[in-house]
């Protein structure tokens, strides 16, 4: 009979282990979760400012190509007929 309670034991003492350490991994998920969320703020916050970065760069390369810069008035001439087509299109859509 006393064998059969030290089983009995041990097999509380066993899962009450098993217990503990799912509540750690809970809590340690949780934690993991909450500092994935906060990841993905920051990787949201540098896109847009990656984003910002660019579109200046492509303006203040339009600019360069506008004031007479040899390095690329092809491209300056493709953008310029582009918005010229985006205004085109914009226009017909208000008269419709």
């Amino acid at each position: 009979m006393s064998e059969l309670v030290e089983i009995v034991d041990s097999l509380e003492n066993k899962v009450s282990k098993l217990l503990h350490k799912m509540e750690l991994l809970h809590q340690l998920n949780a934690n993991l979760r909450q500092e994935l969320e906060l990841q993905k703020e920051e990787n949201g916050l540098q896109q847009k400012a990656l984003n910002d970065w660019e579109e200046k760069y492509e303006s203040l390369k339009m600019a360069n190509t506008m004031l007479g810069s040899n390095t690329s008035k092809t491209e300056a001439k493709l953008k310029i007929n582009t918005l010229i087509r985006e205004l085109d299109v914009c226009i017909a859509k208000l008269a419709d």
